[in-house]
């Protein structure tokens, strides 16, 4: 399973009991996300338990608030020693910015690497009509997400969160060096759920992606082992 490592697992879960019965159950896997769920659900021990076992952490917590309020989360989040760390594009130019220098003083004075720092551009549940409709946006959608992920790469993040389907447009501009990662990925033998923009693994892969955040498909699997599996096999 050399593909393993690409494949962001999200430990959606709401107690910590259940989040340690999902990692057991799945040792394969080497990169989990922690959301808003569990992390308000039960702080920071889940990601104390996940480095005590070697493995990487995204921690999705999408931060949007005021430059010196994000700053501030940056600042402790960077603490954990967690490997992704995301914030939402539309906070705004100042509020990346300060993120990123925050974080990196945050990781700086508990001796780990600050995390990769990227942009949530457009939730992958929202699609072309609530971009217009909803949220007013006159842009198509494939040009608002690039745009959001140049306003973060301008502001010295490290990637992008995108849906499959933007993410070769997204790579083709911002070069190999942005990081991008990618829910909304579905295998074809797996319902779509509540992703609007999605693609399978292996396309996903070959459209430039560098992780997949795959988690129903694989945690709500009959045999989530063999599904993890196949998903390994198929990229």
């Amino acid at each position: 399973m050399a593909n393993n490592n690409k494949i962001i697992v999200p430990l959606d879960v709401p107690t910590q009991e259940q989040a340690i019965a999902l990692v057991e159950k799945l040792p394969q896997v080497t990169f989990w996300k922690v959301g808003l769920e569990l992390f308000v659900s039960t702080g920071s021990e889940i990601l104390t338990i996940l480095k005590e076992r070697q493995k990487r952490i995204f921690l999705d917590l999408k931060f949007h608030d005021i430059p010196n309020t994000v700053a501030g989360a940056c600042r402790a989040a960077g603490r954990y020693g967690v490997d992704l760390l995301t914030i939402h594009a539309t906070a705004g130019r100042k509020a990346l910015q300060a993120a990123k220098a925050a974080v990196a003083e945050g990781a700086a004075a508990s001796g780990y690497s600050p995390p990769k720092l990227i942009a949530i551009t457009l939730l992958t549940s929202l699609n072309s009509r609530d971009l217009a409709f909803d949220l007013k946006i006159p842009l198509e959608l494939p040009e608002y997400a690039l745009q959001m992920a140049l306003l973060a790469q301008e502001a010295g993040l490290d990637g992008a969160v995108c849906s499959p389907q933007e993410v070769a447009q997204l790579r083709q501009t911002c070069g190999d060096r942005f990081l991008l990662v990618c829910p909304g990925v579905r295998p074809k033998w797996a319902e779509a759920g509540d992703q609007q923009r999605n693609l399978t693994p292996a396309e996903a892969i070959k459209a430039g992606a560098d992780y997949l955040v795959i988690g129903r498909p694989i945690t709500a699997a009959p045999d989530p082992v063999a599904a993890f599996e196949r998903i390994c096999d198929e990229i």
